[in-house]
């Protein structure tokens, strides 16, 4: 790691020295400085194709791709923001959807942007099936009505800005790569309309975005020139990268750091809103955890302010619903359970499970997130107190995934995840985490409940926004009252970073989102 921050500060070293030898003042030298943004980031590129990412490149995706429109971020006066569409609407049954398309705009590649382009781009990801493609189910065709309007029509209504405004699935991009084949975009390639463009990559160690000088946004915008990432995996080293002016935003350091990182004149933390929450999944199909009285008395046994300082500290704050705080349709007034070791106690015993149940229950969880690792002795500690043996099963996520997506019978009691939502609707995350299906998507606690189901599926389909927050509400409490999980923390959002810098901006309709457009180095 050394000896890479060491070429880093060569290479900027002798762009100075360059500078200066054509006879510029320590000023110019400075303002060089200014041009290139040094951030140290955890997530790796699972793929650069932006028909099938649904992962972390999702921090660097926004900068060099666009979609037709974004929800925009919190105090905003509307929920979206126009980027390659400026205007859009909706028939009264919402079966079609009319976008107006931004003119003189270019992808990369030079191509010019249109409604062929939007239709292709579209189609693409439509017909690939993978990462998010799921979310475009309700478009029944693209219509191309003139070079910038573009018809979609669905087979079924649906919130389609909310869907075109997703962090994956609907990204806009060059039809020119479309005889190039999808091993052009994993060699290290982007075709989007973004502020930056992707300069190199060499896998999990660096990438390197430069500005788009044709965007069609205002003029001297991105302020900076080169974004250069350094894709680090240890906390503490982004910690002291920071902290030693290696590198100007960190996306992680320990949780027990941030104020004293906050404290530096040098530095700052930024915070804001997150959409991206904790929850333990019970296996509703598995005795005793198939009787709702036990459930409900899980629920009451969590030590949730506990649970929530080991965890994360400042940065979390007890879960008010099944849908993250702060996203459209979040119903904060929902029943709440607290912890109540007596409540719990009686519960088990109208349960017939006064003395306690006659196995142990397997509780896994991601052994790599540290916020899994610090809570998990807490709740097994709180549910042997009403009767409950756990044993505790680290094990790593993706051998977590495939059990969970095995036969209940077979599978864990209690699974915890980290879950975000694709794309800024409850029906996503009502659906993935709880509707009833045959093989469960991220419904890991196999919870079915037609009237539920019901409930969500019109409310996806109703293009009346009150009448969906509704019925969103009405399956939420469901959820309360039937138990199948324990919705225990959302995350807050905390960006370290240098003082000097200024204009970040934290979106939490896209989480791990990094946004250099606005950034600059004062």
């Amino acid at each position: 790691m050394k000896k890479q921050w060491a070429l880093v500060l060569f290479l900027l070293m002798t762009a100075s020295s360059l500078v200066l030898a054509g006879g510029k003042s320590e000023a110019a030298e400075e303002d060089l400085s200014k041009q290139v943004l040094i951030v140290g980031s955890v997530d790796s590129v699972t793929t650069w194709d932006p028909s099938a990412s649904y992962s972390t490149e999702i921090a660097y995706f926004t900068n060099l791709y666009e979609g037709l429109i974004r929800a925009a971020a919190p105090g905003s006066d509307q929920p979206f923001e126009p980027l390659l569409a400026t205007a859009w609407e909706a028939s009264p049954d919402g079966l079609e959807w009319t976008f107006t398309l931004r003119r003189g705009v270019t992808f990369h590649d030079g191509t010019a942007f249109n409604a062929q382009a939007v239709k292709y781009s579209y189609e693409r990801t439509m017909e690939l099936g993978l990462g998010a493609a799921f979310i475009l189910d309700p478009i029944e065709s693209i219509t191309v009505v003139d070079d910038y309007t573009v018809l979609f029509k669905l087979s079924y209504a649906a919130p389609l800005d909310r869907i075109a405004a997703s962090a994956y699935g609907s990204w806009i991009f060059s039809p020119a790569v479309k005889d190039k084949g999808r091993e052009w975009f994993e060699e290290g390639n982007a075709a989007g309309t973004g502020p930056y463009k992707l300069e190199s990559y060499k896998p999990d160690q660096e990438i390197v975005l430069v500005r788009n000088e044709n965007y069609w946004g205002p003029k001297d915008t991105p302020a900076v020139q080169r974004v250069l990432v350094r894709i680090v995996k240890d906390a503490v080293t982004m910690q002291n990268m920071l902290e030693a002016g290696q590198a100007d935003i960190v996306t992680l350091i320990p949780k027990e750091s941030l104020s004293s990182v906050d404290d530096r004149d040098d530095c700052k933390v930024l915070t804001g809103p997150s959409f991206m929450n904790y929850a333990i999944h019970l296996n509703t199909q598995k005795p005793p955890l198939d009787n709702v009285l036990v459930r409900r008395a899980i629920s009451y046994a969590i030590p949730y302010d506990d649970v929530i300082t080991v965890s994360l500290g400042d940065l979390g704050t007890k879960a008010v619903s099944p849908i993250p705080f702060g996203q459209f349709g979040c119903a904060t007034d929902l029943p709440q359970y607290t912890t109540d070791l007596a409540k719990a106690r009686d519960l088990m015993k109208q349960a017939g499970f006064a003395g306690g149940i006659d196995r142990t229950l397997v509780f896994t969880f991601a052994a790599e997130n540290a916020a899994h690792q610090a809570y998990a002795p807490l709740i097994k500690e709180s549910l042997e107190k009403i009767g409950i043996p756990v044993e505790v099963r680290p094990i790593l996520w993706t051998a977590q995934w495939e059990m969970m997506k095995g036969d209940p019978l077979q599978a864990q009691d209690l699974g915890a995840l980290l879950w975000w939502p694709t794309f800024n609707d409850p029906y996503e995350t009502l659906a993935s985490l709880w509707r009833t299906e045959k093989k469960p998507f991220f419904n890991f606690a196999y919870y079915s409940n037609p009237r539920y189901d019901d409930l969500i599926d019109r409310a996806y389909a109703t293009p009346d926004e009150d009448e969906a927050l509704k019925l969103y509400r009405a399956a939420q409490e469901i959820l309360v009252q039937e138990a199948p999980s324990v919705y225990l923390f959302d995350l807050t959002t905390a960006v370290p970073m240098r003082e000097n810098i200024q204009g970040f901006v934290i979106n939490p309709a896209y989480p791990k989102a990094m946004y250099f457009y606005g950034v600059k180095k004062n």
